[in-house]
């Protein structure tokens, strides 16, 4: 079913769908700056690290869409706010961490890696935005006439997150190895990530 589902699209509208997800991966937002910030401060492989973890967080939002679940953010205003919230506070503690470690030299254990992809998951998963955003972008470009509505959304999303986890990947692997280039100045660049981090709390608050 999904090989027919997947014939089934219009040439066209396949070329609009990854068109249009790379003109969307390639606005700064959230993610992306999160991304940099990470390579940074840890170099290539932290900024790999947190790609991966941004990339994991799509997974869920993609299957809560093919699942309706991203609906219920619409329906409850409240719950869209706490974990806005949640995520803008997280985003602070980040920022303060890295301003406080600005004379510092980059992490490069495992556990550092590690810590980088968890965090690009947590502030991915609790941006209420980025589950909207793929609850309203993605259908737009389904047809019921060729299959159920949900299949169309997990091949329409396995595109857009393969798409998207290339940039992303390269992104974070080209801010790290830039850092790397300026390794003697690490507390300058710790410094920038703290600030944007600070950048993307308020950003979520004020939102």
């Amino acid at each position: 079913m999904i090989w027919e589902i997947l014939w089934g699209f219009e040439p066209a509208l396949i070329t609009g769908f990854v068109i249009a997800g790379l003109i969307l991966n390639l606005t700064p937002g959230a993610d992306f700056l999160f991304i940099t910030s990470s390579g940074l401060s840890g170099g290539p492989r932290m900024g790999v690290a947190a790609a991966l973890g941004v990339n994991l967080g799509i997974v869920v939002h993609i299957l809560a869409a093919a699942a309706g679940l991203s609906a219920l953010l619409l329906a409850h205003p409240a719950a869209y706010d706490a974990i806005r919230l949640c995520g803008a506070a997280y985003l602070a503690w980040m920022a303060v961490q890295a301003w406080r470690s600005s004379t510092e030299a980059r992490p490069r254990s495992g556990r550092g890696v590690w810590q980088a992809a968890r965090r690009g998951f947590f502030i991915n998963v609790s941006n209420p935005k980025t589950a909207l955003f793929i609850f309203a972008f993605i259908p737009q470009f389904t047809d019921p006439a060729i299959g159920p509505i949900w299949v169309q959304i997990l091949i329409l999303g396995t595109i857009f997150l393969v798409n998207g986890a290339l940039f992303t990947l390269c992104l974070g692997a080209g801010s790290g190895y830039f850092a790397a280039a300026l390794g003697a100045r690490a507390g300058v660049l710790n410094k920038i990530s703290a600030i944007l981090l600070g950048g993307l709390a308020a950003r979520l608050i004020i939102d």
